[in-house]
């Protein structure tokens, strides 16, 4: 029986630990059938290692996403390694550790700037990157894809999160506006907001355990810190032709808390 993804390209960022929504999705996707290629930044090797861990081996490309050269050479490397894409995952997320923890009065403007250029901005930049590659006829004179992004609910303002609070909520406009732009080129563009994980980018926030601890008393559904898999599934259902005409959504993969009072 075939994979849901199967015969689809993907590619997939943010792979930093075996831990991450990014590796459970590049997993998942490969047991379904996909191609994938990874990119990583700062430290490509650390990625190259963890992707040892896939069913299949894949290339890693380094991919620094406010990097103007690294962008305008991604296209050439990936139709070069699988001809085309399908899918892009944008897990990528970074704020200046002033910009978090409980000093979002006193942030400067610059560490702002850049929360907003790595988790935001970029989901346009990485798209735009990977735009010709989706819309370039495939073997079956198809052409199209699927973007997926991952998001942590911006419609609150959560303890210790800061300015990547705002950074979330530009990033979820953001995929409104490619949903508005790229869908007359079959591209959708949908974005998974899922609970907390003790992945890296949460062991960067000051006070995670305090705001990951909401989901101990509200979650409809136990929610487990330690399992992405959920989200991952998610994000692969979202690649798939599983939602042919569902663009600009937002899916909820957190317990059901987003849907709660207190």
């Amino acid at each position: 029986m075939s994979g849901i993804l199967d015969g689809k390209r993907v590619l997939i960022t943010g792979v930093l630990m075996e831990s991450s929504i990014a590796f459970h999705t590049a997993k998942l996707a490969q047991e379904q059938g996909a191609e994938i290629i990874l990119t990583a930044f700062p430290r490509p090797t650390l990625t190259e290692r963890i992707a040892r861990k896939l069913p299949k081996s894949v290339k890693v490309v380094e991919l620094d996403v406010t990097n103007t050269e690294h962008l305008d050479r991604l296209g050439d490397i990936v139709r070069e390694e699988l001809g085309g894409l399908d899918g892009v995952v944008h897990s990528i997320g970074f704020a200046p550790q002033d910009a978090l923890g409980g000093n979002f009065l006193n942030t400067p403007f610059e560490s702002v700037a850049t929360a907003m250029h790595v988790s935001a901005y970029s989901l346009k930049s990485l798209t735009m990157a990977c735009l010709p590659l989706m819309t370039t006829p495939d073997a079956t004179g198809g052409s199209g894809g699927s973007v997926v992004g991952l998001t942590f609910d911006a419609q609150f303002a959560w303890p210790q999160y800061d300015w990547m609070g705002p950074a979330k909520a530009a990033l979820e406009a953001t995929s409104r506006y490619l949903a508005r732009d790229l869908g007359k080129q079959n591209i959708r563009c949908n974005l998974v907001s899922a609970g907390p994980i003790g992945s890296m980018a949460a062991k960067s926030i000051p006070g995670f355990t305090e705001l990951a601890d909401v989901w101990n008393h509200r979650s409809p559904l136990e929610w487990d810190l330690a399992d992405p898999e959920p989200a991952g599934r998610g994000v692969v259902a979202l690649l798939s032709d599983w939602f042919p005409k569902t663009t600009g959504e937002i899916v909820h993969v957190d317990g059901g808390l987003h849907a709660v009072g207190a």
